[in-house]
């Protein structure tokens, strides 16, 4: 079920990247190549460090719906940082975002009342709703970068999650790019 992502040398924090990070970070923001199943943590314009990453286990299409395993493309922000994760922490990522909603409402997923909760949530900067057909519970969280396992969050190794938990805020852009 699962594929292996690419060999990439010099990627996690255990791999040579030992100098700490020097907090707080300027302007952060995260950007996931899903295709090269990395993610970059960068200070403003300032690339700081390159994680590996596990994905979703129908790792290559856009999150369309909930259950199908598809990790989603788009902009987003973390919404929540959670330091009782069953994947040891995890930062919320604001999936379902505005596109996703109009999809969701065009395409018959979801109803208008449910687009505009979720829009709503969005141009307030908190977490859209979680429980729609569109999915939800989209997480950067630990556990694992090994492979492509879970339902459609980014996975790193704990130590990874652990730097970038701790060097992020509520509100951290994230982009997730094919």
């Amino acid at each position: 079920m699962a594929s292996s992502p690419p060999q990439v040398s010099q990627m996690n924090a255990q791999s040579g990247q030992t100098a700490q990070l020097q907090l707080p970070i300027d302007r952060p923001r995260i950007v996931v190549y899903k295709r090269e199943r990395k993610l970059e943590f960068y200070s403003d314009q300032k690339l700081l460090r390159t994680y590996r990453v596990g994905l979703g286990f129908n790792p290559v299409p856009d999150k369309q719906r909930e259950g199908d395993g598809a990790t989603p493309e788009g902009e987003f922000y973390i919404f929540v940082k959670n330091n009782r994760s069953a994947y040891y922490l995890s930062l919320g990522v604001s999936y379902p975002n505005a596109e996703d909603a109009e999809r969701g409402f065009r395409d018959g997923l979801i109803t208008r009342k449910q687009r505009d909760n979720i829009l709503e949530a969005l141009k307030n900067k908190v977490g859209p709703p979680q429980y729609t057909k569109l999915g939800g519970l989209i997480y950067i969280h630990g556990h694992g970068s090994r492979s492509d396992w879970t339902w459609g969050c980014v996975a790193l190794e704990n130590a990874d999650i652990k730097e970038l938990y701790d060097a992020v805020s509520v509100g951290t852009p994230v982009t997730i790019l094919p």
